[in-house]
């Protein structure tokens, strides 16, 4: 049973990083299950201090990937129709690849102001707002996965 719980424990690791970058995917809450099957395995050596603190990280980085977004397209002067525009890039680009992934909400937001009749400059800085919540939110994420799959490789040498 141990050696179940390590290769299920590798895979929410891997697929924990990739839902970083994957949108479609809750990164953070399937890296944290790697400490969880860790844990099953009686092969952790986390301590339940950082077990905790890491349960409140992935709390943390799961309501600022949701949060985030809304906020900086909105900070940015952004209405509903960016929001959805760049909600909308976003499922877009993960058809088109890595950079539709990435460039898909800014355009999305540029796009949606456009339409609802937002001034260019507006709605260019209302986009770069919403791609800048991308680029914070992904790191985030990223930042996180590496550190639970570090824990994860940690505890077998």
């Amino acid at each position: 049973m141990e050696t179940l719980y390590l290769v299920l424990g590798g895979i929410f690791a891997v697929v924990g990083l990739l839902g970083a970058v994957l949108p479609v995917l809750p990164g953070p809450p399937l890296a944290y299950a790697t400490l969880w099957m860790m844990w099953l395995a009686d092969r952790s050596s986390v301590s339940t201090p950082t077990f905790i603190v890491m349960g409140i990280l992935m709390v943390i980085v799961t309501a600022l990937d949701y949060i985030a977004p809304i906020w900086m397209t909105r900070r940015g002067g952004g209405s509903k129709s960016g929001e959805r525009g760049a909600t909308i890039g976003l499922v877009v680009g993960l058809f088109i690849g890595p950079l539709g992934i990435i460039f898909g909400p800014f355009v999305g937001a540029l796009v949606g102001e456009l339409i609802a009749g937002t001034p260019t400059n507006q709605a260019l800085k209302v986009a770069l707002m919403s791609f800048i919540a991308f680029l914070l939110t992904t790191g985030f994420k990223l930042i996180y996965g590496i550190a639970i799959i570090w824990m994860f490789i940690a505890n077998f040498f």
